[in-house]
């Protein structure tokens, strides 16, 4: 195998390709060949190195020099520069915008420095259509382990050690789960790995699996040996076509290589892994939503007892986690649970992984020890709110959550701290919002969310979400009363109490915690017809100030609607019976006349 003096990677992941990084690749390596350095320099189309907010991103190692926001022109420049030269390209580091000062290695970085990355260890470093590179990160080393030292039931007991718990939002022990599907009898059993992820602005599982399938892979063989199974199936919705595509590789790769198939490591442990496609549907992130929606049935939850673990898919033992889940496996059997379980909390330990999105500074996928904090988070790693707007909340655990104002900024993200403060881990979207965001707006478009995701089984939901949502949309329009948020308040709490699965029962989350936390945006809706935000259109009203406006008419020009009167060098009137609230007035005035009230 040929030795390479330079490695250059290439994000390969979703973000990275809608900018144009499998060009940037292909340039890359043309522009290695015109200067006969095919020989010394390998170019590697990589996983998501989590950056998003400057991607396309490149990074050169050995030096471990990092390039942000690269474009497909930007190719010639560093392999002559860099590779040939052997000098930044300085234009293309990335800028500390405190400092203003240009960082050449991603450890240096404010967004990395707090993070650990173990779920996510491999994306970012490896060819994830390259079996051999995960190999020589010690892949399928656990694996070959588990089948070589350890009995199923003292396997189990190390993923108990750790304190693992599902990443998908429930939290449950991941070690009890396997240990449960393990002790229910039956001929047949089956893994599943959950990949439905269907959080808004979520894309963890996705970013795993593009840049580290074989992680997943080897989980669940692991897995298949320790409850008796030996197949395997991962439920991934048909819209992630890269993440498919490489887990399609994977396992071909892994069946080729022995790791999959029959007699792995000449144990006599036979397992094998297919896919199951999904249509996108929220509710089938539930588990036993998800094991009907495999069978060909309608997405629907079950009550539950029986539990997947003794009655699941097919009706024999099923045992499901989710991606992140299944990717922490694999290095708690090399590093041991000891070594996992003293990092993060005593009630959560390891770490997790975040969508931040929003109104942030930093865009980007995460991985922190449980127990950092939201401040943390949204302001080292985050790097701030955008524009220089004041924090107003952040969104934890998706439409399953809810919303934390800045008094909850130095609590420690863990599963229990979280629910105890009106919100969840879920899965792990992470929005976070300024004071420009209308939190009774918020609260409705979550709602607009789960009602259009429910399955309609249990009233409650199918029924009470609807008048719920009636309920916000009634307020945004400035005709609610006072009595409204009792109501809201009343139904919200029957709907959690009473709904059949975890979909229902936490929906009202963004609208409970909105009530408690921003009870005088409630209130000025209702009582004086206001959005303090100045985000409800039907509440809102464009006014002209006489005293700024120079009557130069162009703002009467760019109204769609005429709704806007006024002689030339006269102060102008917005007629608000005919104006649609458009807003091109206002972003047209260059003298900052326009105002919503």
């Amino acid at each position: 195998m040929a030795k390479f003096k330079y490695h250059v990677l290439v994000c390969g992941g979703t973000g990275c390709r809608a900018s144009q990084s499998e060009t940037i690749a292909a340039n890359i390596k043309r522009a290695v060949a015109e200067n006969n350095l095919a020989n010394e320099v390998q170019v590697i189309k990589t996983g998501c190195f989590g950056f998003c907010e400057k991607g396309p991103v490149v990074k050169m190692v050995p030096d471990n020099t990092f390039y942000v926001q690269v474009t497909p022109g930007d190719a010639d420049e560093l392999v002559l520069e860099h590779l040939v030269k052997g000098r930044k390209v300085k234009r293309l580091l990335y800028v500390d915008p405190e400092t203003h000062t240009a960082v050449s290695d991603s450890k240096h970085m404010d967004f990395y420095k707090k993070q650990l990355r173990i779920a996510l260890r491999n994306c970012g470093f490896i060819d994830p259509e390259n079996i051999e590179e995960y190999i020589a990160r010690d892949g399928y080393s656990a694996l070959g382990t588990v089948l070589e030292q350890y009995s199923p039931e003292k396997a189990i007991e190390v993923v108990k050690a750790s304190g693992l718990r599902g990443r998908g939002g429930g939290g449950f022990p991941t070690g009890l789960k396997w240990e449960l599907t393990r002790k229910s009898k039956a001929e047949q059993k089956f893994v599943v790995c959950n990949a439905d992820e269907g959080d808004p602005g979520a894309f963890m599982d996705r970013s795993i699996l593009e840049g580290d399938p074989h992680s997943v892979l080897e989980a669940m063989a692991i897995c298949g040996y320790c409850i008796g199974a030996d197949k395997g199936l991962i439920y991934i919705r048909a819209e992630y076509p890269l993440a498919i595509k490489r887990l399609k590789i994977a396992i071909e790769q892994a069946r080729k290589y022995g790791f999959l198939g029959n007699d792995i490591f000449g144990s006599g442990f036979n397992f094998d892994v297919t896919i199951r496609y999904g249509a996108g549907a929220f509710v089938c992130g539930e588990e036993t939503a998800l094991i009907h929606s495999m069978e060909g049935k309608r997405g629907e939850p079950t009550v539950k007892p029986p539990f997947p673990a003794q009655c699941g898919y097919q009706g024999k033992p099923t045992n499901v986690n989710n991606v992140e889940t299944f990717a922490n496996i694999p290095v708690i059997f090399l590093k041991g649970a000891d070594w996992f379980s003293n990092i993060g909390t005593p009630k959560s330990p390891g770490t997790k992984v975040f969508a931040l999105a929003g109104k942030v500074n930093n865009v980007g996928l995460i991985e922190v020890p449980m127990g950092t904090t939201l401040r943390e988070v949204i302001f080292d790693i985050g790097g701030g709110i955008k524009s220089g707007k004041k924090f107003k909340a952040v969104q934890t655990g998706g439409p399953s959550g809810g919303c934390l104002t800045e008094k909850h900024l130095d609590l420690p993200i863990d599963y229990e701290t979280l629910v105890a403060n009106g919100s969840m881990m879920g899965s792990g979207g992470m929005i976070v919002m300024d004071e420009d965001d209308c939190m009774v707006s918020v609260a409705k478009f979550y709602l607009d969310f789960t009602v259009e995701e429910s399955c309609g089984k249990c009233s409650p939901c199918r029924i009470g979400n609807k008048r719920l949502h009636e309920l916000l949309d009634k307020i945004t329009l400035g005709q609610g009363e006072e009595a409204d948020l009792s109501r809201l308040r009343n139904l919200a709490t029957v709907i959690k109490d009473t709904a059949l699965c975890g979909l229902g029962q936490t929906s009202p989350n963004p609208v409970l915690s909105t009530l408690d936390n921003f009870p005088e945006e409630y209130e000025a809706h209702v009582k004086e017809g206001k959005c303090p935000a100045g985000q409800c259109r039907a509440l809102m009203q464009y006014v002209i100030d006489p005293n700024l406006c120079v009557g130069c008419t162009l703002c009467s020009r760019v109204c769609p609607v005429d709704a806007i009167s006024g002689s030339k060098k006269t102060p102008h009137f917005i007629n608000s019976m005919v104006c649609i609230k458009c807003g091109a007035c206002m972003e047209k005035c260059k003298f900052g006349a326009i105002s919503v009230q």
